[in-house]
């Protein structure tokens, strides 16, 4: 199923670094665990998905205890064999994303090798979301995997 998929986070003690705002490594655990929902949505079977790349992951700001973080992934490119989820992180609700970042799958078969997909962004979707589709192809380059 194609669609936006959204995960929400409170961010905690334990989420911070040694500055008290919240930690990379923990964005990034939570961008990709959202990126991996919306691909598994698209693809519609996610013991066929695994992680191959993140990139592109860009802080803008940090975020403090109790801020209230929202993740929104969308699917940004379909290779031949890959998926590239784009996700724009909000905190407490703002406009403007803070965080910016893409995770890179691969279909994979029971015995793990790749297999095509099959799958194709429709254009109206890559219109809908052209700044992350963009982003998508430019950091992944057009190598058909």
């Amino acid at each position: 199923m194609l669609k936006e998929t959204r995960t929400t986070r409170l961010v905690k003690s334990q989420d911070l670094n040694h500055h008290g705002t919240l930690f990379a490594g923990r964005m990034s655990e939570w961008l990709v665990e959202t990126c991996f929902l919306a691909a598994a949505r698209f693809l519609g079977n996610p013991k066929d998905l695994v992680c191959v790349k993140i990139h592109g992951l860009t802080f803008v700001k940090p975020a403090f205890p109790g801020d209230t973080i929202e993740l929104v992934a969308v699917p940004a490119r379909a290779g031949t064999k890959s998926l590239t989820v784009g996700t724009e992180v909000f905190i407490n609700d703002e406009a403007v994303p803070t965080v910016r970042g893409f995770a890179t799958f691969v279909t994979v078969d029971e015995v793990g090798a790749s297999y095509a997909h099959g799958l194709v962004l429709p254009p109206a979707w890559v219109d809908a979301h052209r700044l992350l589709c963009d982003e998508a192809e430019r950091l992944q380059g057009k190598r058909g995997s």
